[in-house]
Formats: C-alpha cells, sequence, structure tokens
C-alpha cells in the first residue's frame, strides 16, 4: 500500500533536491525534479482550494492524475472557478513546462543544458513561493 500523498512536503523535498543537483551542474535531473516539484506545489494549493483526494492522499479526480505540462492549464481553470486569482497572479506567463515530460527520465543526459532548466527553476521557484504565501494565509 502506498503512503499517503502530502503534496507540501514532496514539493518542498524535491525543490531541495532539484537546487543541489543544480548547483553541481545535473541539469537533467535537476530538471526533471523541478517539474515534479512544481506539480506537487500545485496540487497542494489545489488541494487547499478543495480539490477531493481519495484514501491514499491522491487526486480523487482522474483530470489532476497528470503531470505539471498538462496540470498548469488545469490548475488554472480550478483556481479560476474558486476564488483563487491570487494564486494565478503568482503563475509565470504561458506555460513554462510545456516542453518538460516525465518521459524525460530516460533520455540521454546531453539532451539538457542549464538554460531550459533555469526556466523551469524558475517556474518552480514561483510556485514554492506561492505555496509559502499559501501556507501564511491559512495560519490563524
Amino acid at each position: 500500500m502506498p503512503h499517503p500523498a502530502d503534496f507540501i512536503d514532496a514539493h518542498r523535498r524535491l525543490w531541495t533536491d532539484a537546487e543541489l543537483l543544480f548547483g553541481h551542474d545535473r541539469w537533467a535531473n535537476a530538471d526533471q525534479l523541478y517539474g515534479f516539484s512544481a506539480e506537487c506545489g500545485l496540487k497542494a494549493v489545489m488541494e487547499i482550494l478543495g480539490m477531493a483526494v481519495d484514501t491514499t492522499g491522491t487526486p480523487a479526480a482522474r483530470e489532476h492524475r497528470v503531470h505539471v505540462q498538462e496540470l498548469w492549464p488545469i490548475f488554472e481553470k480550478f483556481a479560476g472557478d474558486r476564488n483563487g486569482a491570487r494564486f494565478l497572479r503568482s503563475l509565470p506567463d504561458g506555460m513554462p513546462f510545456s516542453d518538460w515530460s516525465h518521459h524525460d527520465r530516460y533520455a540521454h543526459g546531453h539532451h539538457f543544458r542549464q538554460e531550459k532548466a533555469g526556466l523551469h527553476r524558475e517556474a518552480a521557484r514561483r510556485i514554492c513561493q506561492m505555496v509559502q504565501r499559501t501556507q501564511q494565509d491559512e495560519r490563524p
């Protein structure tokens, strides 16, 4: 049985590990972790906004069980439908993960460059800030 999802913890862990790898010029793995960190950060905010999760803690709706490049527009609609404009203002313009894929974990490392990983890093950083603000807003 898998452990229940904890999107905030997963988001932080993945971000921290991505930063360590980025700092050691490990672009391919850093890039993958930035994507997964961003995905978990978006899902954390969606959960706060009322996204239903099943008993294992994973999103109950199938449309939410996707990776960041597919989740991005779903998040925008979900947040927009739930008075989440403040979250949408936190996001970078466009779809910064449109060129990211979880399948790239199988790709040769020479396909990854600092510039591409850096763009994903910046988008993931903005999501980190959004998650932090969300947690601050929830404190009594």
